[in-house]
């Protein structure tokens, strides 16, 4: 899996406002989601950031996402729709599956927010999490990857100790049957995985 590792990814004023942002409280072994979305037309969805800042990550942030997707996966650029900006919480003892990824995400990825010490993503060979590859935690540090079905698989969890906070960035698309074509994956078998998982169907739509 060809992985991307990029330090101080957000400027400054960006790093800054998302660290201070007031989240609600939550359990030793509950995950946080705060969903933040910018497609095309500019048309954004938020629960926590605000339209403004959506808009600022993104023209800050756009193009270099982009360029990191046509170096990971250029056959997947055309297929971009939206962007994602969620802010995700886990409390210290949450853990979070392996899996990899739903197939409407072209580009995957992770910024560290805070505390200034905790457990990076992991990444494994397979399903069953042999090869454990763990990249190390660091405050504004992003990690990219585009992923693959049934191949790209990984996890996450926090270290026992403080809750974890990341800012998670994801190019997206809803042209399903396309990123099956190409990446040589039966779409019907895909379609049927996700049909029959409703925790999975939920996070994305088959379209053509």
């Amino acid at each position: 899996m060809n992985i991307k590792i990029i330090d101080n990814f957000l400027n400054k004023e960006d790093f800054q406002e998302l660290c201070a942002l007031k989240l609600k409280k939550i359990s030793d072994n509950e995950i946080a989601v705060y969903h933040n979305s910018i497609d095309k037309n500019n048309k954004v969805d938020s629960e926590c950031l605000g339209h403004d800042v959506v808009r600022r990550l993104y023209k800050n942030n756009h193009q270099r996402a982009i360029n990191l997707l046509n170096e990971l996966n250029p056959k997947k650029v055309d297929l971009y729709e939206y962007s994602e900006f969620h802010i995700i919480e886990i409390g210290r003892n949450y853990k979070f599956p392996i899996h990899d990824d739903t197939p409407n995400k072209l580009l995957s990825g992770v910024i560290y927010l805070r505390p200034e010490k905790n457990l990076g993503t992991i990444f494994y060979k397979n399903k069953n999490g042999e090869d454990r590859n763990e990249t190390e935690w660091k405050q504004n540090r992003a990690v990219f990857f585009s992923r693959s079905e049934r191949e790209t698989w990984h996890s996450y969890e926090a270290d026992g100790k403080q809750n974890r906070i990341a800012l998670v960035y994801n190019l997206m698309t809803n042209k399903i049957k396309k990123v099956c074509e190409i990446e040589n994956k039966s779409y019907l078998f895909v379609k049927i995985r996700y049909l029959i998982n409703p925790y999975l169907l939920r996070f994305l739509k088959f379209t053509i």
